[in-house]
């Protein structure tokens, strides 16, 4: 049966003349359509991946400790504002801030498209990234908790010391599939706010070399297949040196003799004293 799709693709392909090697030449033996179209898309793309990931990554850490949170009032809040935003399509997002930008703002039409794609990607994949922040720190034994009480650390600092730290590992895959989704979002601004980024480039490509739709989008789809491993495979590098790190140190804290925390085979533990006053 794979066999038979292949042919049958093949052939399709082929009665049009999209295999012809003229409609893939070009990317072959010149340099013009990487310089021209493909890298200045790729570079849009991997500004607004980045820009949405620096503000999304720390903006759900906070709403996703928040929902953790021992004050029924800031855990509702924060419920509120992660499950609305969890629940908006990205795409209504970018639309409803390209809007809003447009209408209350004077940032210049050539930029608003950015500014939208970032806002939208910021405001959906914050909301998911708590959740993932959420799951992972309560993934943690409960009697991690309890023994962090039970030397005296406050909840900022269990929080801070103790699980934040342990729940990264488990969090970070995850947190890489969300940064792979950030990745291909951005082509939504593409196809609807006339973003430039990396796939809108197959339009004028194919316009310029001989309307060669199936080559230019096969060498897109390449492109974002490469850059997606390559985030992906540095998200495994970094998670396995994690758990390297975490194996190696083997430190056990206990009280210490002016009632801060000492650790045992390994460097000193900073942190306040039971008796001190800690703002988290």
């Amino acid at each position: 049966m794979l066999a038979l799709a292949v042919w049958w693709v093949y052939d399709g392909l082929n009665s049009k003349g999209q295999l012809d090697w003229v409609k893939w030449e070009p990317f072959f033996t010149s340099s013009q359509p990487y310089t021209a179209y493909i890298w200045p898309g790729l570079q849009n793309t991997l500004i607004a991946a980045t820009l949405a990931l620096v503000i999304a990554l720390p903006l759900g850490a906070v709403f996703g400790i928040a929902r953790l949170s021992d004050h029924r009032p800031v855990r509702a809040v924060a419920g509120a504002v992660v499950e609305f935003f969890r629940a908006i399509p990205v795409l209504i997002l970018m639309l409803f801030a390209n809007a809003a930008y447009a209408d209350f703002t004077d940032i210049s039409s050539d930029v608003r498209p950015l500014y939208a794609v970032v806002t939208g990607l910021v405001l959906y994949n914050a909301s998911v990234l708590a959740e993932i922040v959420r799951a992972g720190i309560q993934s943690l034994p409960r009697g991690q908790t309890d023994a962090a009480k039970a030397i005296g650390m406050r909840k900022g600092q269990t929080m801070r010391h103790v699980l934040l730290p342990q729940s990264v590992t488990a969090m970070l895959p995850a947190i890489v599939s969300q940064m792979v989704v950030i990745v291909k979002d951005t082509a939504l601004g593409g196809a609807m706010l006339s973003f430039n980024e990396l796939l809108s480039s197959v339009r004028p490509m194919s316009a310029n070399y001989g309307a060669n739709t199936i080559a230019s989008f096969t060498v897109v789809a390449v492109i974002f297949v490469a850059l997606n491993f390559a985030l992906t495979s540095a998200a495994g590098w970094l998670e396995r040196k994690l758990r390297r790190g975490r194996k190696s140190t083997g430190a056990v804290v206990h009280a210490g003799p002016d009632g801060g925390l000492e650790a045992v085979g390994a460097g000193p533990v900073k942190t306040d004293a039971p008796g001190t006053t800690d703002d988290s």
